[in-house]
Order: structure tokens, then C-alpha cells, then sequence
């Protein structure tokens, strides 16, 4: 007697991610939003009888990606101050445009029109921070889309709160409500180590422990970070943060360009995890996490765009794709990141970073039914000798066919399934209208 499910998707190829293998002609079974069952696809048809059906003759199944470090609502700055230094390009223009306009009408419209992107993209999860984090949160909760919601903390005033301790306060308030939130998780996310002093860090550490979180925090972006930071505190900021006690297997480091020895030894030592964002450190001329390095010492590697203001897309295809070439590139070594390693740190290498392993980033029956269709019947990626190499190195975000998050479909056919397009468009421009119309005032 069949076994009633939910849904049932075969497809050509599966990559499951893990094990590192390549399933042909496999279907998965999915009930209550979970992977009950995968195997030969005339096998799990004769056990299994679905509700819904869908035959993918074309396509690569595979888990949905992760987005390990975004700041979502940025979006609505896309190209707003290109080809300049970090430092130029945050106190110049990013940060007077935030204390003129962020508010959480402005996060939710920024973070709907991200959730676009990424969906579309074939992203199932991000990993957020910025201002207004409830905003982002309810967005991303209605359109279906799995998030880690960072509080952000920060010294300085803000849109958001005026101090460190404000903003902890804030991300007290606000912990239980997000908890009712079933596709929502959230973290503690101080800014920077040059943004928040000593007694911030130790507020944030402090909550996270208590509140069971992880922590979420830009480090080691940039040399001159680095350089002011033993000018200033007589050590490196990675350091600074080990002697504070933040460093652990909860911490998610961004960035991570300037690494030494010692550096390199915390990190294996803590069991930290790093969230490598190449194009964002590329446009900014920022430096490169050593990624090469990273995986051979065997610590956590996940990968982020950044926010859209820096990068300027939210395409964690191209991100990944990137990510392995540099790696060849910088080490000299074509072995260094290969294709399966490229895919793992952008599904179960992110899940992993952001707390959501056991549930997400592989296609594993008792996981979440998180998972995206990639067509290859396409110029870019036709003929098909290796699937793995083909999503890694060939196929584009306008080849995912299918996103589904939960076992619920988010793109079906290319096509969004519970927002209208042209609406968001519309909405989206008023507040570009207004950015630039203030940018000139100014």
C-alpha cells in the first residue's frame, strides 16, 4: 500500500551535497514540509502517492542556497555610490543616506525586493543584518523565505537606536515576538570592532549566551582596519574579540581578508566559522579571504554577497562561482576549490555558519524540503558531462526553474508564485525617487 505524502520530485540529476554524489534520475518525497524519502524515482512512485507531482527531465535538484551574510534592505541603494574605498564609501554616502531615510517601512520595502532577488535566485535562506530587524523578519515570514535575523549593535546613534546598550535593549524586546515566527531564527550582530567598544561586545556576548544565539559580526575586512585596530588596542581585532570571549562555534565572522598565523590559530582553535564575500571584497578593493588556506586547516567556510549596495547583487550562483576561481587564482592551485567544494559552502557550509545544519543545506531524508531546480537545457550549460561542474562553473540564476521552501513552491516554471513583480517595481521606485531627490537637495 502507498504511503501518502505531500509532494514528489524527480528529476535527472540530484545533488544532495551530502553524501558528495550525484543521483540519477532520483525523485525525493516530501510530507509536513520534510524530506520523508529519496531513491530511484520507479521506486519512491510505487511507495509513495503525492498530492502534487513534478517531473523535472532537464534539470539538477539540489538544496536551496544559503546566503550567509546580507543586509537585505539595501537593496533600495543599488548603485547608489559605486567604485570607491570602504571607509569613502560608508561615512560619505551609505550613512548619511541611512540616518535620512531608513526607517522600518524602508527595511520592509529594501528586504521585499532582496527576498525577489534571492528567490528567484535560487537562494532559500539569508542571513540578515541590518536596522528594523522585526521588519525584515515579517517580510521575509509572509513571502515564504527562510532567514536568520540579525540585531544589530551599535555605538554611535542611529536611525534604529542611539547607543550600543539601546539596541541590545531593543534586540530583548523584540527576541520573543520573532520566536513566533516559524521560517525565522536571529542572531546578535555587532557591527564591527571598530564600531562597538568593549563594553557593547561584552552586552553582546552576554545576550547571545543567555538567549542561546549566534553572533554575527564584520571582521578583518580591510587593512586598515587591522592597522588602526593594534595602533589603537595594542592587538589585532581578532584577537581583541578571542580575549572578550566571543570567539566560539556560534560565531560568524564576515569578511575575514586579512589573516595571519595567529589569526588563522584562533579561528581553528575557537571553531568559528567564516562568511566569505568575494564580489563585495573585489569592488571595495578590499582584500580576500584565504579561502585556499581556510579549507585546508579545516575551518568553517560559508558564502555571503554582502548587501546590494556593495556588490551589487544578491546572484549567490555567480557568488560561489567567483569564490572557486579566486581561490585557484590566488593560490595557484586549480585543485583548491573545486566545484563540489564551492557547492557545499554555499548550501550546507552557510546552513552550518548560521545554526540551521541539521535542518537545511543537504537533501537529506527528516530535513526541510529546501530545495531548487536548475534547468541545463541551455546554451550556457549544454552538453552535460558533469552536473556538478556545470551548476559551479556554467549555469546562471535565470536557469533556476523551481525554489521551494519547506516543500512549498516559492518559483514555479521561472515564474513567482505569491508576489506580483510589476507591483513591487512600482513600489520600489517611489523610494529610489526620493533617495535621489534628497542625494540632490544635499
Amino acid at each position: 500500500m502507498q504511503q501518502s505524502v505531500d509532494l514528489l520530485i524527480r528529476a535527472r540529476w540530484m545533488l544532495p551535497i551530502h553524501p558528495r554524489t550525484v543521483f540519477h534520475d532520483h525523485a525525493l518525497a516530501v510530507h509536513n514540509g520534510h524530506i520523508v524519502a529519496i531513491g530511484p524515482a520507479e521506486e519512491i512512485r510505487q511507495r509513495y502517492a503525492a498530492a502534487s507531482y513534478t517531473r523535472l527531465d532537464r534539470h539538477v535538484l539540489m538544496p536551496g542556497l544559503v546566503n550567509a551574510h546580507t543586509h537585505a534592505a539595501m537593496t533600495l541603494m543599488r548603485g547608489l555610490a559605486d567604485d570607491l574605498p570602504l571607509v569613502t564609501w560608508l561615512n560619505e554616502h551609505i550613512w548619511p543616506v541611512e540616518g535620512r531615510f531608513v526607517s522600518p517601512e524602508f527595511v520592509a520595502m529594501g528586504t521585499e525586493l532582496a527576498i525577489a532577488e534571492m528567490l528567484r535566485g535560487g537562494t532559500t535562506t539569508f542571513n540578515d543584518m541590518y536596522f528594523f530587524p522585526e521588519a525584515a523578519a515579517e517580510v521575509a515570514q509572509r513571502m515564504g523565505m527562510r532567514a536568520t535575523i540579525g540585531h544589530v549593535v551599535l555605538d554611535f546613534p542611529t536611525a534604529y537606536a542611539a547607543n550600543a546598550d539601546a539596541c541590545l535593549q531593543a534586540a530583548a524586546d523584540l527576541l520573543p515576538r520573532l520566536r513566533k515566527m516559524p521560517l525565522i531564527r536571529q542572531s546578535i550582530a555587532p557591527h564591527a570592532p571598530y564600531t562597538v567598544g568593549d563594553a557593547g561586545l561584552r552586552g553582546a556576548r552576554d545576550l547571545a549566551k543567555v538567549e542561546d544565539l549566534p553572533v554575527h559580526m564584520h571582521v578583518h575586512e580591510t587593512a586598515s582596519e587591522v592597522r588602526e585596530a593594534v595602533a589603537r588596542d595594542g592587538m589585532r581585532p581578532l584577537a581583541r574579540l578571542g580575549g572578550l570571549g566571543l570567539l566560539n562555534q556560534h560565531f560568524l565572522a564576515v569578511h575575514m581578508t586579512q589573516l595571519n598565523d595567529d589569526d588563522l590559530a584562533l579561528c581553528r582553535d575557537s571553531g568559528l566559522h567564516i562568511a566569505h564575500c568575494p564580489e563585495s571584497n573585489l569592488k571595495l578593493g578590499s582584500g580576500m579571504a584565504p579561502t585556499a588556506v581556510l579549507r585546508q586547516q579545516g575551518i568553517g567556510l560559508a558564502i555571503g554577497t554582502d548587501g546590494a549596495a556593495s556588490n551589487n547583487d544578491l546572484d549567490m550562483l555567480g557568488e560561489l562561482r567567483i569564490a572557486a576561481l579566486l581561490a585557484k587564482g590566488v593560490s595557484g592551485d586549480p585543485t583548491a576549490f573545486p566545484a563540489w567544494a564551492a557547492l557545499e559552502a554555499a548550501t550546507l557550509g552557510g546552513a552550518k555558519a548560521i545554526g540551521w545544519g541539521t535542518e537545511i543545506g543537504s537533501l537529506e531524508p527528516g530535513k526541510a524540503a529546501d530545495c531548487i531546480a536548475i534547468d541545463l537545457d541551455h546554451p550556457a550549460t549544454f552538453p552535460v558531462y558533469d552536473p556538478v561542474s556545470q551548476v559551479a562553473y556554467c549555469a546562471g540564476r535565470d536557469q533556476v526553474s523551481h525554489v521551494w521552501v519547506q516543500g512549498n513552491p516559492r518559483i514555479a516554471g521561472g515564474q513567482a508564485v505569491n508576489w506580483d513583480v510589476r507591483d513591487l517595481f512600482a513600489r520600489a521606485h517611489g523610494w529610489a525617487r526620493r533617495i535621489r531627490e534628497g542625494d540632490n537637495d544635499a
